[in-house]
């Protein structure tokens, strides 16, 4: 437990003084609204104990040990959807398309998306998480809905707790990267490049002088796409150039991702004591020339988060953010392994895995304000999944 321990507590990065210009700044100054926790006194001057501050509900909470207790009875093996076989149960199912994290099938005017407990990182993947899938299934629907004057999205229904039912479209083969902060450990991550010295990363300008961690004078996408098994930054202009998308097509979805971003920071993740930093959006065109947001929206999969209230006292005092996300595991495989080199990686130890299985739970409630259901694995996970799309997709003929 000791080294999953050290990596929950990052090290310190680069130490910068207060009162660096950037952060002074009125274009750079930070916007979020965090929670505040103060003390209050009673009439007779002896002061409320203070409520208990995200961190504190994060790392030691009676809903954690509910949590941790609810994996604990049983196995994480049978606790986690590792694999689906849909194509072998479900009539009408046609081919499988296997993600990283979801498996999509063809059932002829519609897909079926169902999210697996598979977590991935460095392009492959690391482990499987208990309940990981019903958390980003249950986040995306979450989000989908409430996005719906930003954008249209491909969702026609959701018939089980890992299961989106969508719209077929043909989907853009580049990634909507959108940034607030120069962060992350990833080769692709804006610190890593930025640290590396690049200066102008996917059409984007950046300054001299910028720190780990530190917000950007405004947000930024950084699109990817795809080359054999990992994702490749590119430019606007190469994306035009090479025909993946059209230039009114690129301009209408990275003003939905700026859009989709902004929301998400200023209008939730912040009036929950939350940063968004950064996230991923995907998006496809419609039969009838409309483009959808699909795939999944603000999940700790695809984002970056921090706790608010204590952003900047650490990022003055040289220390990483408290996050809420995977990163601690991409911290962990770092720590002992060459994650994109070596050919067999550790498994993760068990109480790292269960962490993460809480974090990914604690956002959700977190950000959503509602109680994670925990299902009973009386049933099979498969089998019941079978059961609800048979039904479900039945319905729609």
């Amino acid at each position: 437990m000791t080294n999953c321990m050290l990596s929950l507590n990052p090290s310190k990065t680069l130490p910068i003084h207060p009162t660096h210009p950037l952060l002074s700044t009125p274009t750079t100054r930070v916007t979020f609204k965090p929670n505040k926790f103060l003390t209050v006194m009673r009439s007779g001057g002896e002061p409320h104990h203070q409520q208990p501050s995200l961190a504190d509900a994060l790392l030691n909470s009676p809903r954690k040990q509910q949590i941790l207790e609810a994996i604990d009875t049983k196995s994480l093996s049978n606790r986690c959807l590792s694999e689906t076989n849909l194509h072998l149960t479900v009539p009408g199912i046609g081919s499988k398309i296997p993600g990283k994290v979801r498996d999509i099938y063809d059932s002829g005017d519609y897909l079926v998306l169902v999210t697996t407990d598979r977590q991935s990182a460095f392009d492959r993947i690391l482990a499987s998480i208990p309940f990981k899938g019903q958390v980003l299934n249950e986040t995306s629907l979450w989000w989908f809905e409430r996005t719906k004057h930003i954008t249209s999205n491909a969702v026609v229904s959701a018939p089980d707790k890992n299961v989106t039912i969508a719209k077929k479209c043909t989907v853009f083969p580049v990634e909507f990267v959108a940034r607030g902060f120069v962060t992350g450990s990833t080769d692709t991550s804006l610190w890593t490049v930025y640290n590396n010295g690049i200066r102008n990363y996917c059409g984007n300008v950046l300054v001299d002088g910028l720190v780990k961690n530190q917000k950007l004078p405004e947000n930024i996408l950084t699109p990817t796409t795809k080359a054999a098994d990992h994702d490749v930054p590119i430019t606007p202009d190469e994306i035009i150039e090479r025909g993946l998308m059209t230039r009114a097509d690129y301009e209408e979805a990275s003003a939905k991702a700026l859009s989709l971003f902004e929301y998400g920071q200023q209008q939730v993740a912040s009036e929950h004591g939350l940063i968004l930093v950064d996230t991923k959006y995907e998006f496809g065109k419609a039969n009838d020339g409309s483009i959808l947001l699909i795939d999944e929206v603000h999940t700790p999969d695809s984002s970056r988060y921090w706790i608010a209230n204590s952003y900047l006292e650490r990022f003055q005092n040289g220390l990483d953010p408290e996050n809420v996300d995977k990163e601690f595991l991409r911290l962990w495989f770092k720590s002992h392994c060459d994650p994109y080199k070596d050919e067999v990686l550790p498994d993760a130890p068990e109480d790292l895995v269960r962490e993460l299985a809480w974090r990914y739970i604690f956002l959700y409630e977190t950000i959503t304000k509602s109680k994670f259901e925990v299902l009973s694995t009386e049933e099979p996970i498969h089998d019941r999944i079978s059961r609800n799309v048979a039904s479900a997709l039945s319905s729609l003929k």
